[in-house]
Protein backbone atom coordinates (compact mmCIF):
# COMPACT_ATOMS: atom_id res chain seq x y z
CA UNK A 1 0.00 0.00 0.00
CA UNK A 2 1.26 3.49 -0.78
CA UNK A 3 1.70 6.27 1.39
CA UNK A 4 -1.08 7.96 -0.30
CA UNK A 5 -3.77 5.12 -0.02
CA UNK A 6 -2.78 4.56 3.69
CA UNK A 7 -4.02 8.28 3.62
CA UNK A 8 -7.03 7.70 1.41
CA UNK A 9 -7.89 4.24 3.35
CA UNK A 10 -10.21 4.17 6.75
CA UNK A 11 -8.27 2.57 9.03
CA UNK A 12 -9.52 -1.19 10.44
CA UNK A 13 -9.39 -0.57 13.75
CA UNK A 14 -12.72 1.52 13.40
CA UNK A 15 -11.34 4.71 14.34
CA UNK A 16 -13.08 6.53 11.60
CA UNK A 17 -9.55 8.04 10.96
CA UNK A 18 -7.58 7.27 7.69
CA UNK A 19 -5.19 4.32 8.12
CA UNK A 20 -2.25 6.77 7.70
CA UNK A 21 -3.62 9.08 10.67
CA UNK A 22 -4.17 6.19 12.83
CA UNK A 23 -2.69 2.60 12.83
CA UNK A 24 -0.51 3.03 10.05
CA UNK A 25 2.07 5.38 11.81
CA UNK A 26 3.10 2.54 14.41
CA UNK A 27 3.40 0.05 11.38
CA UNK A 28 5.77 1.65 10.34
CA UNK A 29 7.77 2.14 13.24
CA UNK A 30 6.28 4.70 15.60
CA UNK A 31 5.60 3.26 19.29
CA UNK A 32 1.65 3.21 20.02
CA UNK A 33 1.72 6.26 23.07
CA UNK A 34 -1.01 3.53 24.97
CA UNK A 35 -2.12 0.08 25.23
CA UNK A 36 -5.27 0.71 23.96
CA UNK A 37 -4.05 2.22 20.92
CA UNK A 38 -1.28 -0.80 20.29
CA UNK A 39 -4.04 -3.50 20.62
CA UNK A 40 -5.93 -1.21 17.76
CA UNK A 41 -3.18 -1.33 15.78
CA UNK A 42 -2.49 -5.27 15.97
CA UNK A 43 -5.95 -5.88 14.98
CA UNK A 44 -5.41 -3.96 12.15
CA UNK A 45 -2.31 -5.82 11.55
CA UNK A 46 -4.03 -8.60 11.03
CA UNK A 47 -6.72 -7.00 9.15
CA UNK A 48 -3.57 -5.87 6.52
CA UNK A 49 -1.47 -9.27 7.03
CA UNK A 50 1.37 -7.98 9.09
CA UNK A 51 2.82 -10.70 10.84
CA UNK A 52 5.73 -9.00 11.65
CA UNK A 53 4.45 -6.52 13.05
CA UNK A 54 2.35 -8.89 15.44
CA UNK A 55 5.21 -10.59 16.47
CA UNK A 56 7.19 -7.29 17.39
CA UNK A 57 4.74 -6.10 19.31
CA UNK A 58 4.17 -9.62 21.53
CA UNK A 59 6.38 -9.62 24.50
CA UNK A 60 9.76 -10.07 23.77
CA UNK A 61 9.66 -13.21 25.92
CA UNK A 62 6.91 -15.17 24.29
CA UNK A 63 8.29 -14.13 20.45
CA UNK A 64 9.88 -17.43 19.48
CA UNK A 65 6.81 -19.37 20.62
CA UNK A 66 4.24 -17.45 18.11
CA UNK A 67 2.73 -19.95 14.97
CA UNK A 68 3.52 -17.33 12.85
CA UNK A 69 2.29 -19.77 9.79
CA UNK A 70 -0.60 -19.98 12.22
CA UNK A 71 -0.86 -16.18 12.65
CA UNK A 72 -0.47 -15.57 8.75
CA UNK A 73 -3.14 -18.19 7.65
CA UNK A 74 -6.07 -16.81 10.10
CA UNK A 75 -4.92 -13.40 8.66
CA UNK A 76 -5.06 -13.76 4.99
CA UNK A 77 -7.73 -16.44 5.33
CA UNK A 78 -9.80 -14.20 6.99
CA UNK A 79 -12.92 -11.16 6.07
CA UNK A 80 -12.21 -8.98 8.89
CA UNK A 81 -15.71 -7.75 9.97
CA UNK A 82 -14.86 -4.99 12.92
CA UNK A 83 -13.74 -4.06 16.21
CA UNK A 84 -15.40 -2.66 19.26
CA UNK A 85 -13.40 -1.37 22.17
CA UNK A 86 -14.68 -1.75 25.17
CA UNK A 87 -12.94 -0.99 28.60
CA UNK A 88 -9.42 0.21 28.70
CA UNK A 89 -7.63 0.22 32.24
CA UNK A 90 -4.24 1.51 32.98
CA UNK A 91 -3.37 -0.40 36.31
CA UNK A 92 0.51 1.71 36.81
CA UNK A 93 2.83 0.06 38.78
CA UNK A 94 6.40 0.15 37.13
CA UNK A 95 6.51 -1.33 34.63
CA UNK A 96 3.08 0.16 33.78
CA UNK A 97 0.69 -2.34 32.70
CA UNK A 98 -2.60 -2.29 31.13
CA UNK A 99 -6.19 -4.51 30.39
CA UNK A 100 -7.88 -3.45 27.01
CA UNK A 101 -11.47 -5.04 26.36
CA UNK A 102 -12.66 -5.81 23.23
CA UNK A 103 -14.31 -7.92 20.10
CA UNK A 104 -13.16 -8.54 17.12
CA UNK A 105 -15.21 -9.74 14.12
CA UNK A 106 -14.48 -11.82 11.12
CA UNK A 107 -15.74 -14.55 8.67
CA UNK A 108 -13.92 -17.24 7.55
CA UNK A 109 -15.10 -20.60 5.60
CA UNK A 110 -16.16 -22.12 8.58
CA UNK A 111 -18.52 -18.99 9.12
CA UNK A 112 -18.99 -16.24 11.16
CA UNK A 113 -17.28 -16.10 14.09
CA UNK A 114 -17.27 -13.21 17.62
CA UNK A 115 -14.29 -13.26 19.95
CA UNK A 116 -13.91 -11.41 23.19
CA UNK A 117 -11.23 -11.02 25.40
CA UNK A 118 -9.56 -9.18 28.06
CA UNK A 119 -5.73 -8.46 26.82
CA UNK A 120 -3.06 -7.51 29.13
CA UNK A 121 -0.34 -5.37 28.24
CA UNK A 122 3.02 -4.48 29.78
CA UNK A 123 5.24 -0.97 28.80
CA UNK A 124 9.12 -1.44 28.94
CA UNK A 125 11.30 1.04 27.39
CA UNK A 126 8.68 3.76 26.11
CA UNK A 127 7.38 0.18 24.35
CA UNK A 128 3.83 -1.42 24.74
CA UNK A 129 3.41 -5.31 24.38
CA UNK A 130 0.48 -7.54 23.94
CA UNK A 131 1.11 -10.45 26.88
CA UNK A 132 -0.39 -13.60 24.55
CA UNK A 133 -2.14 -15.72 27.41
CA UNK A 134 -1.68 -18.64 24.84
CA UNK A 135 2.43 -18.36 25.23
CA UNK A 136 3.44 -19.82 28.39
CA UNK A 137 5.93 -17.32 30.06
CA UNK A 138 8.83 -19.41 31.45
CA UNK A 139 9.47 -18.40 34.86
CA UNK A 140 9.42 -19.51 38.41
CA UNK A 141 7.58 -16.95 40.88
CA UNK A 142 10.57 -15.75 42.12
CA UNK A 143 12.76 -15.28 39.04
CA UNK A 144 13.55 -11.90 37.00
CA UNK A 145 10.08 -11.35 35.17
CA UNK A 146 10.18 -11.95 31.51
CA UNK A 147 8.90 -8.54 30.29
CA UNK A 148 12.60 -7.54 31.62
CA UNK A 149 11.60 -5.18 34.25
CA UNK A 150 14.27 -6.08 36.56
CA UNK A 151 11.27 -7.14 39.25
CA UNK A 152 10.54 -10.77 40.37
CA UNK A 153 7.83 -12.25 38.09
CA UNK A 154 5.52 -12.60 40.87
CA UNK A 155 5.53 -9.16 41.69
CA UNK A 156 5.44 -7.89 38.19
CA UNK A 157 3.57 -9.88 35.05
CA UNK A 158 2.50 -13.47 37.41
CA UNK A 159 -0.92 -11.82 37.66
CA UNK A 160 -1.82 -11.25 33.61
CA UNK A 161 -0.97 -14.89 32.48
Amino acid sequence: MTDRQAHETNCPCGSGDSLGQCCGRYHAGTAAPSAELLMRSRYSAYVLGLIDYLQATTLPAQQAALDLDGMRHWSLESTWLGLEVGESTVLGGKPEHALVSFTARWHDQSGEHVHQERSAFVQNDGHWYFIDPTVPLKAGRNDPCPCGSGQKFKKCCAAYV
